[in-house]
């Protein structure tokens, strides 16, 4: 068996004349959690339907779980627990049914026990009589994960799973994740959330269709080559548009009552933040990774698709 769950090459996707990923290499190995981040329309939702078989690629080719993408989808999705961008299960029925549903469609043996198990192990005992369509985000979001789990897969794809619900809600569900993976699944999860990236073992950035950059975050920070400095108190922004003007200052943002500023030109930044200096103190801090993928979505420019 390959120590890789993924490995596609040159994966591309056309909608008529719209290129939506555009030579895509991925190579995942197994029982890892990866990232997938990039902004809406990067191609991120297009590229993990292509990956479990849900759609044709253009072009490309690719193996996933010990299986051709193109020739053999049917077995892919059978050892593949797909979590979509928006609530896909059934409102009017409760979660024990929804549960009871999805293990009849997987033919799974013993389903009783099997949706008994699942209920207690994900924390929904309590409220296995709800109606689905009255659960709150968390719980829907619960629901979700316990119905593309139940089948034990090897590969757990998730497409922006916790947008819209509560931190605690969040945190939850990535220990949930992590619980998983430790137990031998494979996880591909899509975010926005750069706190969510931070916990994934390796991230790849999409942009316009195309990866960017991937790797581990310290790796990707220090890709950029950014400085950052910070300064804090009451009136530093005010400072931020007047910083913006200046050389050598390619970033500003604000992080609580913090102002940190970043640039690749560590002279040329030093010189801008020293007009300041007697206003508020500088001390220089790691570079944040939304620092980092700002910087990233700069130098890909605009988005040639759309021109296209």
């Amino acid at each position: 068996m390959s120590e890789l769950a993924i490995d596609v090459r040159h994966l591309s996707k056309a909608f008529g004349n719209k290129l939506a990923v555009d030579d895509v290499n991925i190579a995942m190995p197994r029982g890892q959690v990866w990232g997938f981040l990039g902004p809406n329309g990067s191609g991120k939702t297009t590229t993990i339907r292509m990956i479990c078989g849900l759609l044709r690629p253009t072009a490309g080719e690719g193996i996933c779980l010990g299986y051709d993408i193109a020739r053999e989808s049917d077995r892919i999705k059978r050892r593949t627990g797909y979590m979509t961008q928006r609530f896909s299960f059934w409102n009017d029925l409760t979660i024990r049914e929804n549960l009871e549903f999805v293990a009849r469609l997987y033919e799974l043996p013993s389903r009783t026990a099997v949706v008994d198990e699942t209920i207690e192990k994900l924390g929904l005992t309590h409220r296995q009589h709800q109606l689905a369509g009255t659960l709150s985000g968390g719980w829907k979001q619960r629901l979700a994960l316990a119905a593309v789990t139940m089948h034990q897969p090897d590969l757990l794809l998730l497409d922006e799973p916790t947008a819209g619900v509560d931190p605690q809600a969040r945190r939850d569900f990535w220990d949930e994740i992590h619980a998983l993976s430790n137990q031998g699944m494979t996880v591909l999860v899509s975010t926005h959330y750069m706190d969510e990236a931070e916990r994934c073992d390796h991230i790849v950035y999409l942009a316009h269709g195309k990866l960017l950059v991937e790797g581990q975050v310290r790796e990707i920070v220090a890709s950029t080559g950014l400085v950052t400095f910070r300064a804090q108190g009451a009136g530093v922004r005010v400072l931020a548009p007047k910083l913006k003007t200046l050389p050598g200052v390619q970033h500003v943002a604000f992080f609580g009552a913090a102002l940190h500023v970043s640039g690749t030109d560590r002279r040329a930044l030093e010189q801008a933040l020293a007009q300041f200096a007697d206003d508020v103190q500088w001390e220089e801090v790691e570079t944040s990774l939304e620092d980092a993928f700002i910087a990233l979505m700069e130098r890909a420019g605009p988005d040639a698709r759309l021109s296209a």
